[in-house]
């Protein structure tokens, strides 16, 4: 990443440059207004200076008794240390006198106030200078010799200020000659320093002052930002996370200024999204289930016609084949029309009882019975189901073994259950070979007890056995046409189950297999 690139993805640097921009901008801005306007305004204030002392030395003299033609210098102590003062604050000489005029000669009567006496050379240059302004007011320029190094910057109604040029120490002066309220004249001098090297150095000092308030604020900003830029990065992050369907990333809002409302707004953004989110999962879900179980309703529909259509087309063409036979009198001994009969009977009796576990088992997938939960003893409905199949067991010379227990009470729907024994005990008993046992047994789990048909005979092949209860599914259809099962007892129990929300199953174990199923035995709350 170049340098503008990263410039342009760092906020945090945005606002260093952006400090450090404006303090440049101010600096230069202050730089070139000192060049410009700090003369004018220092020149400015030294003409305000002069001419508020000239209007304070018209306050102190036109007090009473301020001006004392008996003092030796013609004015009262008070109004020496007033003049001082005035010195003092001003930076400035102060000259107050009284002019005669001898035929072309001026004769001053000039006063030190602030001073006990003046050297020789400077009594003499100021005795000049007072000369000519004199000359100069009373319109006397003939004896006044011209000087490009003065020049008048500044005339008021009383007094006039002038700009001069030292030769002597090379310096500017601002001088102040008017005429005062009481008639003496007064004449102040003040130092005018090169205002280019003031700002010379004000300049440089501002310089200074400016990189190390650059680099402070550099320092400040940077940590400054730092409060602003963290929770930024940390609701980027959110916000990708949000991206990514992650909602439980939340921004802790502990203020209530910009960065806490858009922390808050991220925040509600990310719940409301959340919410759609699973609103949307959910109905697509629903919509999924739903086209599954059309298909499956299609497909099953489609399955129960072939395969009912499989399941009496055998019964109704042996019926049809002995009706015909009877018809045509083939037989016309007692015992062989008896063997008709028998056999459509028969079959008769295997498609009604096929008709009837039909129903039983549409009545239980489509609700159309809800299951009725009742307190009963499951050890005697199990051994009820068990003696009524035992007359069954021994045609097929098979051993019936239940647990002897004491009375095990559940809740459940009776009459469901009892249809859900007679099943397995059933299908226990068409299955069971090599030894011939069928065993049932119970086993505790602590909230729900497990019933158990074990029956030895050959296990059900892996890729089977998830199928075994889906309607008219026969692992071997020889055997089951043998025994004239039709492969909706299974069904019957596992729609049986789901009705009650609880399992069942099957399982291969080592010399046959074992189904089972569960029972509450304590009343959910």
């Amino acid at each position: 990443m170049n340098l503008i690139s990263y410039i342009r993805s760092s906020i945090k640097l945005k606002f260093m440059l952006m400090v450090a921009f404006v303090f440049t901008f101010l600096i230069l801005l202050v730089a070139i207004a000192n060049v410009v306007f700090l003369p004018k305004y220092y020149q400015f204030r030294k003409l305000s200076s002069l001419s508020s002392t000239m209007t304070k030395v018209n306050c102190i003299i036109d007090k009473e008794d301020a001006f004392l033609e008996d003092t030796d210098n013609g004015f009262s102590d008070d109004a020496i240390r007033e003049f001082e003062k005035m010195e003092a604050d001003g930076a400035l000489y102060m000259y107050v006198f009284q002019p005669y005029i001898l035929f072309d000669k001026v004769i001053c009567d000039i006063d030190f106030p602030s001073k006990d006496a003046i050297n020789e050379t400077e009594s003499r240059e100021v005795r000049e200078k007072v000369r000519n302004y004199v000359l100069r007011d009373m319109d006397m320029e003939k004896l006044i010799e011209d000087d490009d190094k003065e020049k008048m910057i500044s005339e008021m109604e009383n007094a006039s200020i002038y700009m001069v040029y030292d030769d002597r120490i090379g310096s500017y002066y601002v001088e102040l000659f008017g005429c005062l309220d009481c008639g003496s004249y007064i004449y102040m001098r003040t130092n005018f320093q090169s205002i280019k090297e003031s700002i010379s150095i004000s300049n440089k000092f501002l310089a200074y002052i400016g990189i190390f308030a650059m680099f402070f604020g550099m320092i400040i900003m940077f940590m400054v930002s730092n409060s602003v830029i963290s929770p930024i990065k940390r609701m980027t992050c959110i916000a990708e996370k949000m991206a990514n369907l992650d909602f439980e990333a939340k921004y802790p809002v502990t203020t209530n200024d910009e960065i806490g409302q858009l922390g808050g707004s991220i925040n509600t953004l990310s719940e409301t999204l959340e919410t759609t989110i699973s609103d949307l999962k959910t109905a697509n879900n629903e919509l999924k289930n739903d086209i599954e179980q059309k298909t499956q309703i299609d497909e099953m529909r489609k399955d129960f016609l072939s395969n009912v259509s499989h399941e009496l087309k055998t019964p109704i063409a042996l019926i049809q084949g002995y009706a015909e036979g009877l018809a045509d009198n083939i037989n016309d001994d007692y015992e062989s029309r008896k063997f008709y009969c028998d056999v459509i009977q028969d079959e008769a009796a295997k498609m009604n009882n096929m008709v009837k576990k039909l129903l039983t088992l549409n009545q239980i997938e489509f609700q159309s019975g809800m299951a009725s939960f009742e307190r009963f003893d499951i050890v005697q409905v199990v051994n009820s189901v068990v003696n009524s199949a035992r007359l069954l067991a021994d045609q097929k010379e098979a051993e019936i073994e239940i647990d002897d227990h004491d009375s095990i009470f559940v809740w459940a729907d009776e009459y469901l259950i009892e249809e859900v024994i007679t099943n397995y005990v059933s299908n226990a008993i068409n299955h069971v070979d090599f030894e011939k046992k069928i065993h049932v047994y119970y086993e505790d789990k602590k909230d729900v007890l497990r019933i158990n048909v074990f029956n030895t005979g050959l296990p059900i092949p892996e890729e089977d056995i998830d199928k075994v209860w889906i309607k008219f599914y026969k692992v071997d259809k020889a055997r089951t046409r043998e025994y004239g099962g039709s492969g909706i007892g299974l069904s019957i129990v596992k729609a049986i189950m789901d009705s009650m929300n609880r399992e069942c199953g099957v399982e291969n174990k080592d010399n046959g297999v074992n189904f089972w199923f569960e029972v509450d035995k304590k009343v959910e709350t």
